[in-house]
């Protein structure tokens, strides 16, 4: 745990409106707030995700990595691998790492609005790794919503557990999947595969979850 003290460290957990303004350095999007963002941005750059680039743990697209405005012109000047991309390319880059199950991950500078964000796994991030590895959600940044089951129409296919890259659903055998709102972070991985349309996002202020 000293570890991930010292990684985190200087961050606070916070319930933050993502698409109206983000007080902190990181957050987890959901595929609507990350649209909302590349729909308002004037310049975007798109290159290769630095954690799978350098662990290349699973399978998943490369480039993902977006950035925005003046952190944009950055990228392009130096950062490998990265170029100009329309808004029609990278909100098409966006949906597709969405469907195979990544978390979109977006970065903050001090005093200014979202500067990139990147859609990655918990198998090569280690940011995202550790909010799955650890209990530590009180030195972390939280995203502004979490996700909520209606039993009611849930079908137990477990998909939601398949797709979860924190957690936060339990699944075995014949059992219903059951949802740890405590480990959720709002990502909506489980919200838009889930065939029976029992899984919704709800404002985390709203549900009292830390």
């Amino acid at each position: 745990m000293d570890e991930v003290a010292e990684a985190v460290e200087g961050y606070t957990a916070t319930t933050i409106p993502v698409h109206v303004e983000i007080d902190a350095k990181q957050a987890v999007l959901n595929l609507k707030e990350a649209e909302r963002l590349l729909d308002e941005a004037k310049r975007i750059a798109l290159g290769p995700c630095a954690c799978r680039t350098e662990k290349g743990n699973c399978d998943a697209p490369i480039d993902t990595c977006l950035a925005l405005d003046e952190n944009c012109d950055e990228a392009l000047e130096t950062w490998d691998g990265f170029r100009l991309a329309t808004r029609e390319e990278a909100l098409a880059t966006l949906r597709a790492a969405h469907e195979e199950g990544l978390v979109h991950l977006a970065f903050r500078k001090p005093g200014k609005g979202v500067s990139s964000f990147c859609s990655c796994c918990s198998c090569c991030c280690w940011f995202l790794g550790a909010l799955s590895r650890f209990d530590y959600h009180d030195a972390i940044v939280e995203s502004s919503h979490v996700a909520r089951q209606d039993r009611d129409l849930c079908i137990g296919c477990g998909t939601c557990a398949d797709r979860c890259q924190f957690g936060a659903w339990r699944h075995s055998g014949d059992d219903w999947p059951e949802l740890e709102q405590g480990k959720c972070f709002g990502c909506g991985l489980c919200v838009s595969t889930c065939p029976a349309a029992a899984i919704s996002l709800v404002s985390r202020r709203a549900t009292g979850v830390s």
